[in-house]
């Protein structure tokens, strides 16, 4: 299943977390957020019961459901959302539904819990979320059937038709069981007016709303990995492309000591914001065999809707630069290593020859009037 083309707005790699839950016997409600695959290991066992890769609760004896509430890593507008029951095939949750809220900042800080299995949440916890008020949040998916987690039917995706942007989410199981992952899908909402016009500001950042507009290849990582927040934890947390089969049989360079092999990988990036680039960096941490060779940025400003037609106009902004492996390479106007001249752009394309991988890009620089300079 390929991933919808919008932003992951909670994962923990993002700074999605999680606030409350009702009860985590047998797994933890933090895992609803890992980045990483569920995956199932037969033979694995705790105290409390068979270990499994998401969130699950006990069998419940009592009345009520259980329910969690998430802070969302990046505040945002919703337009999907994916439930993952992967692997609980006798225990996954029957029923799911989802609530939302826009809090402001730091509302829900102090709450805290265990984030461990064979816990429940105290009274004291249950008052405090209480005065959230969370049952009279606004309903995103209504209580929804959800299939147990074999692979034809694990996945599970709602739209969601809202305009509003969400800060915190009410995850509803009816009555208990297990869900492996949650995954919310939609658009960064940055308030652009609270940054000053002379701010260096990483404009390409999830966080700031940058998005993946397209790319040639995703074999081993995809490149929404890019704008993630840190360095990455290692080769699988970053964007990587397969070997090009048109390589030769014996690789040549040009008078600059460039590869003259046929062939490149590119990944066009919007923005989040139209802006004037005055560094970047380009962080090859932990592709030590497979970094590439070299790499090309072009910018643009564009405000149609198909930026990836041949019609569209790129100008240079970092010309053709030999990279190395697991390394952070800085360029900039102090350097010198930037194209001269440069206009207000809202784009970018980076090209990697031939192919190989990189973990995260920055494009650092100062927001701009919508239009170019």
């Amino acid at each position: 299943m390929s991933p919808p083309p919008f932003t992951q707005l909670t994962c923990l790699s993002t700074r999605g977390r999680v606030l409350f839950a009702t009860d985590e016997w047998f797994a933890a409600a933090d895992n609803l957020l890992s980045p990483a695959p569920p995956v199932f290991i037969a033979d694995k066992f705790t105290n409390y019961g068979k270990w499994m890769d998401g969130w699950e609760t006990r069998r419940k004896r009592i009345a009520g459901h259980d329910w969690c509430v998430l802070e969302l890593g990046l505040r945002g507008k919703i337009v999907g959302i994916e439930v993952d029951t992967a692997f609980f095939t006798g225990n996954n949750a029957p029923r799911v539904s989802i609530q939302a809220a826009c809090l402001e900042p730091g509302v829900g800080a102090d709450l805290v819990r265990p984030r461990e299995m064979g816990t429940c949440a105290s009274a004291t916890e249950e008052a405090a979320i209480g005065a959230l008020g969370t049952d009279a949040w606004r309903e995103l998916v209504p209580r929804t059937e959800l299939q147990p987690g074999y692979e034809a039917s694990r996945y599970h995706y709602f739209n969601v038709n809202s305009d509003d942007v969400w800060t915190h989410l009410r995850v509803n199981m009816f009555p208990d069981g297990g869900i492996a992952r949650l995954k919310v899908y939609g658009v960064v909402a940055v308030d652009w007016d609270k940054i000053a016009p002379t701010a260096s500001v990483d404009l390409v950042a999830a966080a700031n709303g940058g998005t993946v507009v397209g790319f040639s290849d995703a074999h081993y990582g995809h490149p929404r990995n890019l704008l993630q927040p840190g360095r990455g934890v290692n080769m699988g947390d970053g964007w990587e492309t397969a070997r090009k089969k048109t390589r030769p049989a014996i690789l040549t360079v040009d008078a600059r000591g460039l590869l003259t092999v046929p062939g490149d990988d590119w990944v066009v990036l919007k923005l989040g914001h139209v802006g004037i680039v005055e560094r970047i960096e380009v962080d090859t941490a932990h592709f030590k065999g497979n970094f590439p060779e070299s790499c090309f940025i072009e910018g643009c400003f564009y405000e149609g809707n198909n930026v990836l037609s041949a019609s569209v106009t790129w100008r240079p902004v970092l010309p053709r630069t030999k990279l190395s492996a697991d390394k952070q390479h800085f360029f900039s106007d102090a350097e010198r290593s930037l194209e001269p001249g440069r206009d207000a752009i809202n784009y970018v394309r980076f090209t990697m020859y031939p192919d190989g991988g990189i973990s995260r890009l920055r494009v650092w620089g100062r927001k701009a009037p919508s239009g170019r300079l």
